[in-house]
């Protein structure tokens, strides 16, 4: 027996499929026909295993990169089907991390990430809140060589400026009150794996300055200390905001853009990608039943209806909230009264509904004489939610839009766009004798909003 351990300890370190095969039943076989092992022997085992199966993932990564990257351009994307799209991604053992769907745009990004995956290349990934930017983050390292490497994930907006430095790059003893040992940052931790800077678009001009040195050095400093350490990290990126934009503005510096967008992956919001939400209905139904070890909860066709054609300001997140709730509240039926108040739809002619703000502007209800179709009762039913949630948020935060974009964590550029197509106007919900927010003057929202 250990004859044959010694053979594949000396194996030739070409990698090949039928080598491989040869060595795995080598392995088998030793197992199935030892009636007892040494420990010795079984360390050997597991390390003998554990470089098969480095062997094996080195193996499919660079035939992955391989058929990406020499596919040529047969057909072009619209003249493929989305389902042979997919499944040819399928096909040459793309990672999906659980994306869902076939949506154009999204299987776009993902042929992207595709190709990006086994290069070193910074990736920049944007879209609205909830759409997934960090599941985009996973699947990149998933399909790329550091697949078997940490993956660190750090939110920029969260961490307070004067523990940012700190944070990401570790600090000595002593460098300043309370730092009573060393400690490693983000970036040493997530050495030879992927760091993954959520919000990078929240991240200050001192900090910006600090992440143009680690791109173009590969190295870091420990605050309170002189040394480099080199830093092999793979860097990805995500914004619900427009960096370009913010470059120009001279909030974002313009130099750290270009290093970052090297690719540039655009996620779509949920209400441009439905042909997903049943899929995301269902396996967030089955997730949440996992969770709260019960049997998954149904749908009336009343809430399905609902929830199929719901607008989700909040995307992919949103929906999956929604779904936790329904399985916790309900039964074994779910139904509409399960919802958030503030996202079911308003009763038709009811006069609360109006008093709550379906009708706070004058407008005439919707009548179903008007009504062309089904989809449209159901795209209606839709807005008048979407309008009333906005409504109740304006007069929770007193008109202040960059508070209410906080509380429901979306884009506020995108907020504006919402309150816009409904008519609404941040001014007036604005209670004059109340205090600013924490998050900013009323004066400086009211031109935000109007502008």
């Amino acid at each position: 027996m250990m004859k044959i351990l010694d053979q594949i300890e000396e194996a030739s370190p070409a990698i090949s499929y039928a080598g491989l095969i040869e060595r795995i039943e080598i392995l088998r076989s030793t197992l199935r026909w030892s009636s007892r092992l040494e420990r010795a022997d079984i360390d050997k085992l597991l390390r003998q295993a554990t470089s098969l199966r480095d062997e094996v993932m080195q193996l499919s990564h660079k035939e992955r990169f391989v058929q990406a990257a020499t596919a040529g351009e047969p057909q072009t994307s619209a003249e493929q089907s989305r389902g042979a799209r997919r499944k040819a991604l399928l096909e040459r053992s793309f990672i999906f991390e659980g994306t869902f769907g076939d949506n154009p745009r999204l299987l776009e990004s993902l042929e992207i990430a595709e190709k990006a995956a086994p290069t070193d290349l910074p990736v920049l990934i944007d879209g609205e809140s909830g759409t997934g930017k960090e599941l985009m983050a996973k699947v990149i390292h998933a399909n790329g060589a550091r697949a078997d490497k940490p993956f660190i994930s750090v939110n920029c907006g969260a961490i307070p400026d004067n523990l940012l430095e700190s944070e990401l790059f570790g600090h000595r003893k002593g460098a300043f009150t309370g730092a009573s040992s060393d400690r490693k940052g983000k970036f040493e931790s997530a050495h030879t794996g992927t760091i993954f800077l959520d919000e990078i678009g929240e991240l200050p001009l001192a900090g910006q300055v600090k992440l143009l040195r680690v791109l173009e050095a590969h190295e870091i400093q420990r605050v309170g200390s002189d040394e480099t350490i080199a830093v092999d990290t793979r860097i990805v990126a995500a914004t619900n905001r427009n960096l370009r934009k913010l470059s120009e503005e001279g909030r974002f510096r313009e130099d750290l853009f270009y290093r970052l967008s090297v690719i540039h992956v655009t996620l779509p919001p949920l209400r441009e990608r439905r042909d997903e939400i049943p899929l995301l209905i269902a396996w967030f139904c089955d997730e949440a039943a996992g969770t709260l070890k019960r049997r998954p909860v149904r749908l009336t066709p009343r809430l399905r209806d609902f929830l199929l054609s719901y607008a989700y300001p909040g995307n992919i997140r949103e929906l999956r909230n929604v779904m936790y709730r329904i399985s916790c509240l309900a039964a074994d039926m779910a139904d509409i009264e399960h919802l958030p108040l503030d996202m079911r739809p308003a009763a038709p002619g009811s006069t609360a509904a109006q008093a709550e703000g379906g009708q706070a502007s004058g407008e005439q209800p919707i009548s179903v004489a008007n009504l062309m179709s089904l989809s449209d009762a159901k795209r209606a039913a839709s807005d008048d939610a979407e309008k009333a949630f906005l409504e109740r948020g304006l007069r929770e935060v007193s008109g202040t839009v960059a508070e209410l974009a906080r509380r429901i964590d979306m884009n506020r550029s995108h907020l504006q766009m919402l309150l816009k197509k409904h008519g609404l106007h941040s001014k007036d919900f604005r209670n004059r004798n109340a205090p600013p927010t924490k998050n900013g003057a009323n004066e400086r929202d009211e031109e935000d909003d109007e502008g």
